[in-house]
Protein backbone atom coordinates (compact mmCIF):
# COMPACT_ATOMS: atom_id res chain seq x y z
CA UNK A 1 0.00 0.00 0.00
CA UNK A 2 2.63 2.16 0.93
CA UNK A 3 4.70 1.57 -2.60
CA UNK A 4 1.31 1.96 -4.74
CA UNK A 5 0.76 5.55 -2.54
CA UNK A 6 4.23 6.90 -3.24
CA UNK A 7 4.22 6.12 -6.59
CA UNK A 8 0.51 7.84 -7.09
CA UNK A 9 2.43 10.96 -5.48
CA UNK A 10 5.68 10.65 -7.46
CA UNK A 11 3.91 10.65 -10.77
CA UNK A 12 1.11 13.50 -9.34
CA UNK A 13 4.38 15.58 -8.66
CA UNK A 14 6.18 14.63 -12.05
CA UNK A 15 3.24 16.08 -14.39
CA UNK A 16 3.05 18.84 -11.77
CA UNK A 17 6.64 19.97 -13.15
CA UNK A 18 6.01 19.29 -16.55
CA UNK A 19 2.89 21.12 -16.91
CA UNK A 20 4.38 24.11 -14.85
CA UNK A 21 7.34 24.45 -16.91
CA UNK A 22 5.41 25.10 -20.15
CA UNK A 23 5.94 28.73 -21.83
CA UNK A 24 3.66 31.00 -21.36
CA UNK A 25 2.98 33.59 -24.46
CA UNK A 26 2.54 37.33 -23.48
CA UNK A 27 -0.55 39.40 -25.48
CA UNK A 28 1.97 40.68 -27.26
CA UNK A 29 3.12 37.65 -28.65
CA UNK A 30 -0.29 36.24 -29.01
CA UNK A 31 -0.82 39.33 -31.42
CA UNK A 32 1.85 38.57 -33.39
CA UNK A 33 1.55 35.34 -34.20
CA UNK A 34 -2.19 35.90 -35.06
CA UNK A 35 -0.96 38.62 -37.25
CA UNK A 36 1.44 36.45 -39.08
CA UNK A 37 -0.93 33.90 -39.79
CA UNK A 38 -2.80 36.21 -41.37
CA UNK A 39 -0.20 37.44 -43.09
CA UNK A 40 0.36 33.92 -44.62
CA UNK A 41 -3.42 33.55 -45.34
CA UNK A 42 -3.38 36.70 -47.75
CA UNK A 43 -0.20 35.70 -49.43
CA UNK A 44 -1.53 32.45 -49.82
CA UNK A 45 -5.20 33.65 -51.73
CA UNK A 46 -2.82 36.08 -53.33
CA UNK A 47 -1.23 33.26 -54.81
CA UNK A 48 -4.09 31.18 -55.99
CA UNK A 49 -5.61 34.00 -57.52
CA UNK A 50 -2.69 34.74 -59.36
CA UNK A 51 -2.32 30.89 -60.35
CA UNK A 52 -6.36 31.13 -61.61
CA UNK A 53 -5.36 34.60 -63.89
CA UNK A 54 -2.15 32.35 -65.21
CA UNK A 55 -4.46 29.30 -65.78
CA UNK A 56 -7.68 31.67 -67.60
CA UNK A 57 -5.03 33.45 -69.58
CA UNK A 58 -3.60 30.11 -70.57
CA UNK A 59 -6.43 28.74 -72.21
CA UNK A 60 -7.11 31.92 -74.25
Amino acid sequence: MKKSLLMIVFAFATMSIATSCREEKTTGEKIEEGMDDVGDEIEDGADEVEDAVEDATDDN
